[in-house]
């Protein structure tokens, strides 16, 4: 089927209303669902809760759960074609079957218990005379049954190699153009000085890597690619307030996570109570459990990425044939397998995965005597944070939840939390190989054996703090620590304008409440608008449109409203100094290094947006082959002179796009949820960020807001980019949008009382 209309929309949806016999259940389980078609499931046993998880995500989300899935093993390009195939490759690359099956059969007997009863209400669905999915009948496929462990593979595919495999990777590619002494610069902006998650409000200087220490790095790479060198010569937010600084005398717990904007999005709004537990929050459709934001009655909970260097990259040597690879100075056979991945309207396609010891080689080829290998956290060795799960739904209070956590280390977070005793508390839950810190620069020599981890550092040893004197915490991918830390944890992560900004928001509102979150979230006053126009309010009177351009951003506020034209220009300004960065220093034609091409690949463009602040502050023109920042930027302001004024929610304007939209153009437009104009960019609390090699319209942001008012919870408000469905055609699917690009939130209904007075529709699942 090609053509989708309306009619076959709603004839796909599933009923949400009466009684549904479903064998499997111990007890029945009642469904309520409010104004925005948010579940809230009430069941006996705890096995019950989580079965029931399992039915009601598969009627929102089934397609969306499959598609994970599929993403996850290597079996996307199936359903999605040829775009799909080197994501595949690379997952199976990295053995994500296997280590998914390793941890499951690791896991204790609460973890299996949830995932096999979570496992089984996906397949009550699925046996169910319910309609499928349209996407189904598009692709003329069939739903596959669920097992427990493909839960471990969706919430490792969400998280999969974020943070610094692509920041070492981009430096490996950038060093022969720029040089070593330059590749340091190749960093994210640190607005002048990080400002520190821990402790709260404190500002340190970043750690400069030594040439010294990284000259057999630089030297190895160089000659890897028959070069000679010079050795001598390299998204979210949340915050808590403690209830001495809040209006309620209680904690107040915000944020919003960010990401690439997917259809349908990776989280979904859920309520889910038994006997043992009574938990709303953010759930990932295909998962148990709340594994990012939540509260539980006693204590709530969020996470933003804390950028831990939690993977390695290393050069192999390989001997002539690639059979052998150099390990701690002696040759041992590579392990080697061939693969076939389908592929939807081509021929199968046939690789070969090579593994060394330190990891499998995700680019270059063993048979030219060097590759680049991956040594991950989220893959090396067995990870147990599914045990994490049940145990958070019993946490009492911020250490309880922070004990509940150890061993987490699927990605690496910085988790907020705050309690109905009173106590705010920030963790960083991580599990972090120790190992020295020259390690988060480049790919390091892999036949040596002198970068190999060293063990772990332990949990009791993860950064963290409760209570702090201020009464405040706030991270937002900032620094989480000065470098003088007994441990190496991270090199690169997010600038500090954001948190900087939280925190001076939260510091001008005396008594904050939780009315006050939204007004936060939907800040758009960007720094680096403001060190633009410094820049331009140095520089000589110019002539003409250039001039006209240069006025008009100097009479602007910096905020990137969404009814302002400035913000478009500004936007335009500097994607265009970022051109002429790319292509002065050479660095533009760095992506088409193979090492850059691990999917989804990494775009000098995007990278150089994020470095150019910091040359522009510290009048760093090295990089600019003989001109002065003057120069560039006169010749930016020529460039874009002229062009006609558009509000900025209008440029900035998303677009939603279906993963099937694109194969089936016929269906797109009721596939594609509709977006409105949008503030904003990449430096703002409102982080609806560009893609600077793509253009200007937003291609990431919150995916989420939300506000626990800790103690009266229904008090508490949230809201999704879309809504709940993920089915095109229901009324949920995007139902949440105008609230959410007006950054407004929904009543959070907590109260059983509130709940089935709200209610706006009840099914019963029955034994």
């Amino acid at each position: 089927m090609d053509v989708v209309d309306a009619r076959r929309l709603r004839a796909a949806l599933p009923p949400l209303e009466g009684v549904l016999e479903v064998p499997g259940l111990a007890a029945p389980v009642e469904i309520l669902r409010d104004a925005h078609g948010i579940p809230h499931l009430r069941a006996g046993p705890t096995g019950d809760a989580w079965f029931a998880l399992g039915f009601v995500h598969a009627q929102d989300r089934l397609f969306q759960m499959e598609l994970t899935r599929r993403r996850a093993l290597g079996r996307a390009a199936e359903w999605l074609g040829p775009g799909a195939a080197e994501a595949d490759i690379l997952v199976r690359r990295l053995g994500m079957e296997a280590a998914c099956r390793r941890d499951h059969a690791a896991l204790g007997e609460a973890a299996r218990a949830m995932l096999e009863s979570y496992a089984a209400g996906v397949n009550a669905f699925l046996a169910s005379d319910a309609p499928l999915p349209v996407e189904y009948a598009l692709l003329e496929a069939r739903p596959e049954p669920w097992e427990g462990w493909h839960s471990i593979a969706v919430m490792r595919r969400l998280g999969l190699l974020m943070g610094s495999v692509w920041f070492k990777l981009w430096r490996a590619a950038a060093l022969p153009v720029v040089g070593a002494a330059r590749v340091g610069a190749l960093r994210y902006d640190d607005g002048g000085r990080d400002l520190l998650c821990i402790p709260p409000g404190a500002e340190a200087a970043r750690f400069e890597a030594e040439l010294e220490v990284l000259a057999p790095a630089i030297r190895a790479l160089l000659e890897s690619l028959g070069l000679q060198g010079d050795e001598t010569g390299g998204g979210s937010n949340n915050w808590a307030v403690g209830p001495a600084r809040s209006g309620t005398g209680r904690p107040v717990l915000a944020g919003d996570p960010h990401r690439v904007f997917e259809i349908p999005n990776m989280y979904a709004q859920h309520h889910v109570a038994c006997d043992a537990f009574d938990m709303i929050g953010l759930t990932v459709p295909g998962v148990p459990g709340f594994p990012h934001f939540a509260q539980n009655g006693r204590v709530a909970y969020c996470v933003t990425h804390a950028f831990m260097d939690i993977h390695d990259v290393f050069l192999e040597r390989f001997e002539a044939d690639g059979a052998r690879v150099m390990q701690a100075g002696e040759w041992v056979p590579a392990r080697r397998r061939e693969e076939t991945i389908a592929v939807r309207g081509e021929a199968p396609r046939r690789f070969e995965v090579v593994e060394t010891p330190n990891g499998p080689v995700i680019a270059g080829d063993a048979r030219h005597g060097t590759a680049l290998s991956l040594r991950s956290v989220q893959f090396a060795e067995t990870d147990l944070s599914f045990d994490c799960l049940p145990r958070m739904t019993r946490a009492t209070n911020v250490e309880d939840l922070f004990e509940a956590t150890r061993g987490w280390g699927l990605i690496d977070h910085n988790l907020v939390a705050a309690d109905t005793e009173g106590h705010i508390g920030h963790l960083v839950r991580a599990r972090v190989p120790r190992r020295g810190r020259q390690s988060g620069w480049l790919p390091m020599p892999g036949w040596t054996g002198e970068h190999a981890w060293r063990g772990w550092i332990a949990h009791d040893d993860m950064p963290r703090a409760i209570d702090p004197e201020e009464g405040l915490i706030v991270t937002a991918n900032n620094r989480v620590v000065a470098d003088d830390h007994p441990d190496y944890l991270c090199t690169d992560c997010h600038p500090p304008y954001r948190a900087a900004r939280i925190l001076e928001r939260l510091r001008g509102t005396p008594g904050f409440g939780p009315e006050d979150a939204a007004a936060i979230h939907g800040d758009t006053l960007s720094p680096n608008a403001l060190l633009f126009r410094e820049r331009l309010a140095a520089l000589a009177p110019l002539e003409g449109e250039a001039e006209a351009l240069r006025q008009r951003l100097l009479a602007w506020d910096g905020r990137m409203s969404a009814d302002a034209t400035a913000p478009t220009d500004y936007v335009a300004l500097r994607r265009a100094l970022t051109r002429i960065l790319a292509e002065r220093s050479g660095l533009g034609g760095a992506g088409g290094h193979p090492w850059l091409a691990v999917a989804p690949g990494v775009a000098p463009m995007n990278q150089l947006w994020w470095t150019l602040p910091n040359l522009l502050r510290r009048n760093d023109a090295a990089l600019l082959d003989g001109w002065r920042w003057e120069e560039a930027i006169g010749a930016a302001l020529r460039e874009v002179a002229g062009a006609a004024e558009q509000p900025w929610g209008e440029t900035h304007r998303p677009r939603f796009a279906h993963p099937l939209s694109a194969l089936f153009p016929a269906a797109a437009a009721l596939l594609d949820p509709p977006a409105l104009p949008i503030g904003g960019d990449n430096d703002t609390v409102l982080a609806n960020g560009l893609l600077a090699a793509s253009g200007p319209a937003a291609g990431y942001g919150a995916l989420a807001r939300y506000v626990f008012d800790v103690g009266d919870w229904d008090n508490s408000r949230w809201v999704v980019f879309h809504g709940v469905s993920g089915r095109p055609g229901s009324p949920h699917y995007a139902d949440q949008h105008a609230d959410w690009a007006a950054a407004r939130m929904v009543p959070m209904l907590y109260g059983w009382d509130s709940v089935r007075q709200a209610a706006r529709s009840r099914q019963v699942l029955r034994p």
